[in-house]
């Protein structure tokens, strides 16, 4: 059997509930809580959910730290994946600068908890339109920041500072791949889903109008009719 497995952003590991709404009447597919895993430690625990659910492979739907995962789960297992969606990320390792950050803002949640960092995140995760029109979106993604443990944030953080650099991998990569950008996303911009799509061959790419990092949020509808427009390709 082949299903879905949905790769959640940091940190927002419930964030996936509309795709879950559209794909559950269709696919096999689940959204596994990775959050404070090292990434070989997550592409192992989805690894095994995929055993026990006795599924011989799984098209990875990947958005930002779930595009990293998935990267992993290529690195380990190439022949247990049917199909990549790389949504608002990037194939690059964290710069000196951005390693500093992690490190900076780990230290701060262990020391202040999580009050401040919606504040410090989402200016940057969410678009502009997103952020001037859609209070609802704004307090929602805000509710699942906050939701988390802090010591398991702290510990993301540590993984996304010490992720690989995925870049040589991605001439490797054979499996159908669709990538999906946000078209405000100042996280990930267009320029990096660019450059994925053309060291992937064969893959496709789609730009999310009025969406920030968090496209699958910010704009499900739209990202929900790519995703499902790929799967009907790779699953038929």
């Amino acid at each position: 059997m082949t299903g879905v497995v949905l790769l959640h952003a940091f940190p927002y590991p419930t964030m996936w509930g509309p795709q879950l709404e559209v794909l559950q009447p269709r696919y096999p597919v689940i959204a596994p809580d990775y959050l404070g895993k090292p990434l070989p430690e997550a592409a192992s625990q989805v690894l095994r959910a995929m055993d026990w659910l006795e599924w011989e492979r799984a098209v990875l739907v990947g958005l930002s730290m779930g595009g990293y995962l998935a990267f992993e789960l290529w690195r380990q297992a190439p022949e247990r994946v049917a199909g990549l969606v790389l949504a608002d990320t990037r194939a690059g390792a964290d710069d000196e600068a951005g390693r500093r950050t992690r490190d900076q803002q780990a230290a701060r949640v262990r020391a202040e908890g999580l009050d401040w960092l919606p504040e410090a995140l989402l200016p940057n995760h969410l678009g502009k339109t997103t952020r001037e029109h859609e209070a609802e979106i704004v307090q929602n993604a805000a509710q699942m920041i906050l939701a988390n443990e802090p010591e398991r944030v702290a510990r993301s953080l540590e993984a996304l500072r010490d992720r690989p650099d995925s870049r040589p991998l991605l001439a490797s990569i054979t499996a159908p791949t669709l990538i999906l950008v946000g078209e405000e996303d100042a996280v990930t911009p267009v320029a990096e889903a660019r450059a994925m799509y053309e060291a992937i061959e064969g893959s496709q790419m789609l730009i999310l109008p009025e969406a920030g990092h968090l496209s699958s949020l910010e704009s499900p509808a739209a990202f929900n009719t790519a995703l499902l427009g790929f799967l009907a390709q790779v699953l038929s």
